[in-house]
């Protein structure tokens, strides 16, 4: 099953949770992905690490893990209702300990490892957030003995928050005139549809005030811009840097 592909659910309203779930998914993966690109960045450039490191620490202890946490509380034991899920809910707690590793060795090695142990639970995570989509959301989304409504209920750790939060980010606001080389870049033309704004979403959520994100996107965002117009209330600078017809290449600068 591919991401574009439509989970058959029990309910409308299962359905609609569903899609929250997976629009939740995509935002934490495209803020991951700004947060260890920093942390890369840093090292490359010899930059101070830390504020990167702390951006990532605060993202992943603040949001990434208790995203798990709620998971194995709440959705993989609703799945475990299902007898043929239960193997994969113990391979799927398992990627959660190695997340959890992960995210101690980002903590306390030097940046170098540090860096590279991020790059990896990127890897991780990704490859996770599929099997959780395209695995486990339609067998418990399926099952008519179920609710997904009733099982994620007032979990914000498992729709998201239709808000970004406000955490500790990566900056650089000092007007020092460097190159821009630490750009965030977040190609999305091969993101399926249905997920794509939300990783934008998610990868904006993690760009500091006065910093910006490089958008490649396979058509003229239009819809996505005033979205994300609204979402950062009014506070979005738009640059195009190329306009077809194979890439659309914005920046966007949060003011």
């Amino acid at each position: 099953m591919l991401a574009n592909d439509v989970i058959v659910a029990s309910t409308a309203a299962d359905g609609e949770a569903v899609e929250a779930i997976k629009g939740h998914h995509a935002q934490l993966a495209g803020k991951l992905a700004v947060l260890t690109d920093a942390m890369l960045w840093a090292v490359e450039r010899g930059a101070d690490f830390e504020p990167a490191r702390a951006a990532a620490l605060a993202f992943l202890t603040g949001e990434l893990l208790p995203h798990a946490a709620a998971e194995e509380d709440r959705l993989y034991p609703a799945a475990t209702r299902t007898e043929r899920a239960r193997p994969l809910v113990e391979s799927m707690i398992a990627v959660h300990r190695i997340i959890g590793s992960l995210v101690e060795r980002i903590r306390i090695e030097p940046p170098l490892r540090a860096a590279a142990s991020g790059h990896a639970l990127r890897v991780v995570f990704d490859a996770h957030l599929t099997d959780e989509n395209e695995r486990i959301l339609p067998i418990v989304a399926g099952n008519p003995e179920v609710s997904l409504v009733e099982v994620t209920h007032g979990m914000h750790e498992l729709l998201g928050h239709a808000r970004p939060t406000n955490g500790a980010e990566p900056s650089h606001t000092c007007g020092c005139g460097e190159a821009d080389t630490d750009t965030p870049v977040l190609d999305v033309r091969d993101v399926p549809h249905s997920i794509r704004h939300a990783t934008v979403f998610g990868a904006f959520d993690a760009v500091p005030v006065g910093g910006t994100l490089v958008l490649v996107a396979p058509h003229d965002p239009i819809p996505l811009l005033h979205q994300l117009d609204h979402r950062t209330s009014g506070q979005l600078e738009i640059q195009y840097e190329q306009r077809g017809p194979e890439a659309w290449r914005l920046r966007l600068t949060k003011r």
